[in-house]
């Protein structure tokens, strides 16, 4: 069971509003969607995801800007489809599009490695593709709306609740939960 939700600042105060992301593909796809929702073309817009209070993903699209993303736990979002939206190589520190298959030979073993695997977990699983245990992205997504890196990584289980409600959003998204 997962929730969304979409927060955008306007002059009026937060607006909140429901949303599915089954249409969604990309992280791409998520800023978009977040910008058709915008009242003005430079409102700052936060999508709220929650993965059953195991993890929560917050993604701020200010105007035309990339969006800048934080997830309170990688290694869970990553079992989760709408997790997988927002852990983009590049927030992973990873190359975009390195799977590693290019640099195999043929008995299995990269280019000029000798067999051992020094990425390899002593129980035989390959970590190269591993995702950290705990928070990945920009911790500083909120400093300006008042919430900093420090607060945002010690939210409780109901973090989305903390947030809006340090937002003075509360009620607003609390009429789409």
């Amino acid at each position: 069971m997962y929730f969304a939700a979409l927060l955008a600042r306007t002059e009026d105060g937060w607006e909140a509003s429901d949303t599915e992301l089954d249409d969604v593909e990309t992280l791409s796809d998520l800023a978009d969607l977040a910008r058709e929702s915008a009242g003005e073309d430079d409102d700052t817009v936060l999508v709220f995801i929650e993965q059953e209070d195991s993890w929560f993903g917050i993604v701020r699209v200010d105007g035309e800007d990339d969006p800048r993303v934080y997830v309170s736990d990688a290694a869970a979002a990553s079992r989760s489809s709408y997790g997988e939206l927002l852990l983009t190589d590049e927030l992973l520190g990873r190359e975009p599009g390195d799977d590693d298959l290019d640099a195999l030979d043929l008995d299995g073993t990269e280019d000029g490695e000798d067999g051992e695997d020094e990425d390899e977990s002593p129980d035989g699983v390959a970590s190269a593709d591993a995702v950290p245990h705990g928070p990945v992205g920009d911790a500083r997504i909120l400093d300006d709306l008042g919430i900093g890196e420090k607060e945002l990584r010690s939210m409780s289980d109901d973090a989305l609740g903390e947030i809006a409600d340090a937002l003075g959003a509360a009620d607003v998204l609390e009429t789409v939960r």
